[in-house]
């Protein structure tokens, strides 16, 4: 069963307090009740990837036959499932159906739930977009161009599974066959896991919850997990802050594309623009992030 509306309200506005206590958000700045109290959609089906309640994802398809252009979707919430769940990304999702895109928005176990942090929520992640390539073929949709969508700590998530390629042989995290990720979009997204960390941007207890502790078969936490530590990629990285985004500033996405020269990023700051409105249908931000979209789907 779906988080309600007021848990979900709850849960946002208690992370955006314990990660920036005391931070004041500006005036006009959406907040997260200005998104969370719309009509909810419902998707098209409801998948299972494991056996856990929270190892599923949820497909939304467009009208007609397809094939169909599809987005791989993760949500955030500083990993923590006490935070956010699927829902939140639910109107993104709707709003690019609509456009006639197909979305497969997925779930996993947070650092606060039995079998998450290191490696459970990577594994979750990692099944959860693996699927899609036995779900594709079924339901119409073009699996051979994939393009990954993150929100906040969902952002580091698809920079990872763009990244799993690079993961060394010897981590528990290594797949033999990742599904390719053509593309990334990363919405105020965290990317460098030990920044994160430094500067205690998603609660550094939350970072160390998702890396794991040091060991002698694993002493850099980092090494698997970090997208700044796996270097950069063949596929076109698009970061988007928002200019007073509190929680995830524009300088994060700009420290890691300083750190990965040589790869295809590119940094979009967006004025007068916060962290919901990177997923709100209907703001200014997200008409940016649907043309950003396009260019991928439609390029000239």
């Amino acid at each position: 069963m779906r988080m309600t509306v007021r848990v979900w309200i709850a849960g946002l506005v208690a992370v955006a307090a314990i990660v920036h206590a005391g931070a004041g958000r500006a005036a006009g700045l959406m907040d997260w009740p200005d998104l969370l109290v719309r009509p909810l959609p419902a998707p098209t089906e409801r998948i299972a990837y494991g056996p856990g309640p929270l190892q599923f994802g949820e497909l939304w398809l467009p009208r007609g036959p397809g094939p169909f252009p599809v987005v791989l979707m993760v949500h955030g919430g500083c990993w923590l499932s006490s935070v956010a769940k699927l829902g939140i990304m639910d109107y993104a999702a709707e709003d690019l159906r609509r456009r006639g895109i197909a979305v497969w928005n997925i779930e996993y176990r947070g650092v606060d739930r039995p079998g998450g942090g290191y490696p459970g929520t990577f594994e979750d992640v990692a099944a959860a977009a693996d699927a899609l390539a036995q779900i594709g073929p079924a339901h119409h949709l073009k699996t051979d161009r994939v393009l990954a969508l993150g929100h906040s700590a969902g952002g580091h998530l698809v920079l990872w599974l763009a990244a799993r390629g690079r993961i060394a042989a010897s981590s528990p995290l290594k797949s033999a066959r990742p599904l390719p990720i053509a593309g990334v979009i990363s919405l105020g997204g965290v990317q460098d896991l030990a920044l994160d960390h430094q500067e205690d941007v998603c609660g550094a207890e939350n970072v160390e919850k998702l890396v794991g502790a040091p060991a002698v078969t694993h002493p850099d936490v980092y090494a698997d997990t970090s997208p700044a530590e796996l270097g950069p990629g063949p596929e076109p990285e698009v970061l988007i802050s928002g200019q007073e985004d509190q929680l995830a500033p524009p300088s994060l996405a700009a420290a890691y594309a300083t750190r990965m020269k040589g790869a295809h990023i590119r940094q979009i700051v967006l004025a007068d623009t916060g962290h919901v409105e990177l997923i709100s249908p209907g703001s200014a931000a997200w008409s940016r992030v649907t043309e950003v979209m396009n260019a991928f789907f439609h390029p000239r």
